[in-house]
């Protein structure tokens, strides 16, 4: 436990301080959590990071992740197109590796792509909107409370599970608790600064990370299961890797902007 409280507040400064440094140094960081990412979830998968599906894969990370047009200016496609060109390579290596590369193995690592490159994308561009250092602590700061608040209210009034096939030790008051904590940190937020977001929205904003980022991390659970295994890496010691830490963030920050939660 001391172990895992120690990494715990030592990656948070971090990445915190590289958070309000500014968006270009916040990006850079992204980038290389993204990266790493995907090579857990490649090995995860029973793939090599080197192989030329993997290779494929990661440079889909690196187009949808990093803001090409605003970091250097760079005229990019749309992220559409690009999805399909991934596609169509991933499908292009079945024929000239006479299917040594399967099509079980191209659909993980295209469902990889998408999943980690749109999730870590939408975390940058988030960072790089008007008053983006707000709107990415707004967020984070729900995922983050969602699960402290789910962790006390687990322990203290925890009697129902939730899910235990895919997470034993989860339970209903605990993921309650945490919606409560999230609500309320987005409640404190938008105390604030009233001029960004009002007290209703605030409320939706709180509920809604709050449960999609508990989703995600029954998602990211349910996978591991599957692959039986317990972490997905051994980065962050005590915690596990980079994907076991960012679950929840992958699947709050594009949902938040499919659902026009934040200002466009």
């Amino acid at each position: 436990m001391r172990q895992r409280i120690v990494t715990g507040v030592l990656a948070a400064l971090f990445f915190l301080t590289m958070l309000a440094a500014g968006s270009q140094w916040y990006a850079l960081l992204i980038i290389v959590l993204a990266v790493i990412a995907y090579q857990e979830f490649v090995r995860l998968n029973g793939a090599k990071a080197r192989e030329p599906a993997s290779l494929v894969g990661f440079a889909g990370i690196l187009y949808l992740v990093v803001p090409w047009n605003v970091m250097f200016g760079w005229p990019v496609p749309p992220q559409q197109t690009v999805v399909w060109l991934l596609m169509f390579l991933f499908f292009a290596l079945t024929v000239f590796s006479q299917n040594r590369t399967s099509i079980d193995k191209i659909a993980l690592l295209f469902i990889g792509v998408v999943y980690i490159g749109v999730g870590f994308h939408y975390m940058i561009y988030t960072r790089w909107m008007t008053d983006g250092l707000f709107w990415t602590l707004l967020l984070f700061g729900c995922i983050w409370l969602t699960d402290v608040g789910a962790y006390f209210f687990g322990k203290l009034l925890g009697k129902h599970l939730l899910w235990p096939s895919i997470s034993p030790k989860k339970t209903v008051e605990g993921a309650v608790g945490g919606v409560v904590i999230s609500v309320a940190t987005a409640v404190v937020f938008a105390a604030i600064r009233p001029e960004l977001i009002s007290w209703t929205e605030a409320i939706a904003i709180g509920v809604i990370v709050s449960v999609l980022g508990q989703l995600g991390d029954l998602i990211q659970s349910a996978y591991k299961r599957v692959r039986n295994i317990k972490d997905s890496g051994t980065i962050l010691p005590g915690h596990g890797g980079i994907l076991d830490r960012t679950d929840s963030w992958i699947i709050v920050f594009p949902f938040v902007h499919l659902l026009g939660l934040l200002p466009q």
